[in-house]
């Protein structure tokens, strides 16, 4: 999924009515910066699924570990859990690039295609994440219970390197960083 192909596909699907509206002088740009704030929460709500996956899996992880009482690992695990549920809905929650008419500050086109970009690039990070909870997972169920601390922070590193890149997002949308 690459943010020409949403962005592609959405504007491809517009009804006849709306292809009639865009040709009114000023509807044009503001409907192409719809369908690009819609194809940014169409990217988003991806990560979002696939951190809800890789969220239920750490959650896996935390029962088989309290399971067997690792009890020097539970609270990495614990604040673990929370931070997944924190950058989880981070992203799920994050502003779609919307200015006011009002606003001092107005967020142009140039850069709502940086932000459906930027969160593009956000899919690796996510992918990342979720193989090494994959990864761990799959160490538990094999009934290999050695190195939890070390799993737990390989874990920790990733969503680390994701909430860090997550919060560029903002400059991203200011046209500040590239």
């Amino acid at each position: 999924m690459s943010e020409k192909d949403v962005y592609a596909q959405a504007k491809g699907q517009m009804r006849l009515s709306e292809r009639i509206a865009t040709a009114l002088p000023g509807f044009r740009g503001y409907k192409e910066k719809e369908l690009r704030r819609e194809s940014d929460k169409l990217v988003r709500n991806h990560l979002y699924t696939k951190l809800s996956g890789a969220k239920d899996g750490i959650r896996s992880i935390f029962q088989k570990i309290t399971d067997r009482r690792y009890l020097d690992v539970l609270p990495d695990m614990d604040r673990l859990t929370a931070k997944i549920d924190r950058v989880t809905e981070k992203i799920n929650h994050a502003s779609y690039g919307y200015s006011g008419f009002f606003d001092i500050v107005k967020v142009k086109e140039e850069n709502l295609d940086r932000m459906i970009a930027f969160d593009n690039q956000l899919i690796d990070y996510v992918n990342a994440l979720t193989a090494v909870v994959d990864a761990f997972k799959a160490q538990l169920v094999a009934g290999d219970y050695s190195n939890l601390k070390d799993q737990a922070q390989v874990v920790a590193d990733k969503l680390e390197a994701l909430e860090d890149a997550f919060d560029k997002r903002k400059e991203v949308i200011m046209g500040v960083t590239q």
